[in-house]
C-alpha cells in the first residue's frame, strides 16, 4: 500500500515538474524543472523492480541536466537563472501539434491489435535487459563517460572569470571590466 501511494505521488511530481518546465521563466529553472520530473520518473521504474533502467534514468538525467547547466553558464556568460525569458515559442502551433499527437496516439492504442505473448520472460528480467542494453554497446559507454567528464571540466574552465571572460586588461587583481553586462556582443 505505501509503495503504491509512493507511485502515485512520484506520478503528480514527475507531472507537475514536466508542466514547471514550461511555466517557469529561466533556462536553468526549466532545466532543473526537468531533471525532477525524470528523476521522479526513474524513481518510479526502481518501484516497478526494474533497477538497472531506474538507475539509468536518474543518473543520466541528473548528468544530462548538469551538462546542460554548465554549457548554459558557459556560453551565455551569466547566471540563466536570473534572466527571465519565455520558455515556449509559437504557442498556438505547439498546443495543436500537441492536441494532434495526442490524438493520435490515443487512437493508435486503443485500435491497434496487441500482440500476444511469446515465450516465458527471463527469470532475472534486470540482467536481461541489462545485457540486450548494454553487451554490443560497452565500449562506446566507457569512451563516452570520459568524454562527458573532460566536457563538464572543458565547460567550467571556459567559464571561469580568469579564462574566457577575462580578456587580460590592466587590472591584474579582478577580471576585466565588461562594457556589456554578461559579455554580449564582443
Amino acid at each position: 500500500m505505501v509503495l503504491d501511494v509512493l507511485f502515485v505521488v512520484l506520478g503528480v511530481v514527475a507531472v507537475l515538474a514536466g508542466a514547471a518546465v514550461f511555466r517557469v521563466d529561466s533556462m536553468a529553472r526549466a532545466t532543473y524543472a526537468l531533471a525532477g520530473s525524470f528523476v521522479a520518473v526513474g524513481l518510479q521504474v526502481l518501484l516497478l523492480s526494474q533497477s538497472y533502467v531506474g538507475l539509468i534514468v536518474v543518473l543520466m538525467m541528473v548528468m544530462e541536466m548538469a551538462v546542460m547547466a554548465v554549457y548554459m553558464v558557459m556560453f551565455m556568460g551569466m547566471n540563466p537563472a536570473l534572466m527571465p525569458m519565455s520558455m515556449v515559442h509559437g504557442k498556438r502551433t505547439a498546443v495543436g501539434v500537441s492536441v494532434g499527437v495526442f490524438v493520435v496516439l490515443v487512437a493508435g492504442i486503443l485500435l491497434a491489435d496487441w500482440p500476444a505473448r511469446r515465450g516465458a520472460p527471463p527469470a532475472d528480467l534486470t540482467a536481461a535487459l541489462g545485457r540486450t542494453l548494454m553487451e554490443s554497446k560497452m565500449l562506446v559507454m566507457a569512451v563516452v563517460s570520459p568524454v562527458m567528464v573532460a566536457t563538464i571540466v572543458a565547460g567550467v574552465s571556459l567559464a571561469h572569470a580568469r579564462t574566457r571572460y577575462d580578456r587580460l586588461g590592466d587590472d591584474l587583481e579582478g577580471p576585466a571590466q565588461d562594457p556589456q553586462p554578461g559579455g554580449v556582443g564582443r
